[in-house]
């Protein structure tokens, strides 16, 4: 099998963003961009998600976090299509619960070339420290279309804007994780379509 790895070098008139993606990592993560609280989130993706991530971005953060949040989503979720490949043997559905403190979060990934975003969430604040959260919205939204990723989000219940979140990113990592894993019993493209 060859290895599931992919980069990309983005740059546009508000960020410069270079970004190297492994699917069968070890969750290790060397995260630089000029937004604290997404450096944050994507580190705990990485690690449960057991990929392998390295992100250097600049932007226009001194307008707000929205393009640079935005972009890196973008760039995350091309390379999470182009390492999976032909999605030959890949388990193609995931679904993981993370529950934090009071938080309960799901997350369910179809690897479908089916790109939408399914978003039950209700963020009791809207900030986080200085980050907008409206944008974990956006950041998921441009993740989905890039990846081609049919992707749901519920949170079932919660009432810390952080645990919430936090517990999103982590099961959004599980799920993927599942979804792109090998099965020995999948003879091709899980799907009846012939392709995905």
């Amino acid at each position: 099998m060859s290895e599931r790895i992919s980069s990309i070098e983005r740059i546009t008139n508000e960020t410069q963003i270079k970004l190297q993606f492994a699917i069968d990592g070890e969750g290790k993560s060397e995260i630089n961009s000029p937004v604290p609280f997404m450096n944050h989130m994507l580190d705990l993706f990485t690690k449960h998600g057991h990929f392998d991530l390295k992100i250097e971005a600049t932007g226009d953060t001194e307008i707000d976090d929205h393009h640079t949040t935005e972009d890196i989503g973008i760039c995350l979720g091309h390379v999470l299509k182009e390492a999976l490949g032909d999605k030959k043997g890949i388990k193609r559905y995931g679904n993981a619960f993370v529950p934090m403190d009071e938080t309960l979060a799901q997350v369910v990934v179809d690897l479908s070339n089916r790109p939408h975003l399914e978003y039950r969430v209700e963020l009791p604040s809207a900030k986080v420290g200085t980050f907008d959260t409206e944008l974990v919205h956006e950041f998921l939204a441009k993740m989905a279309i890039e990846a081609r990723m049919n992707l749901h989000v519920i949170v079932h219940y919660g009432t810390n804007t952080h645990h919430i979140i936090e517990a999103i990113f982590k099961a959004l990592a599980r799920a993927i994780d599942d979804a792109t894993q090998l099965d020995p019993r999948v003879k091709g493209v899980p799907s009846t379509k012939g392709m995905l």
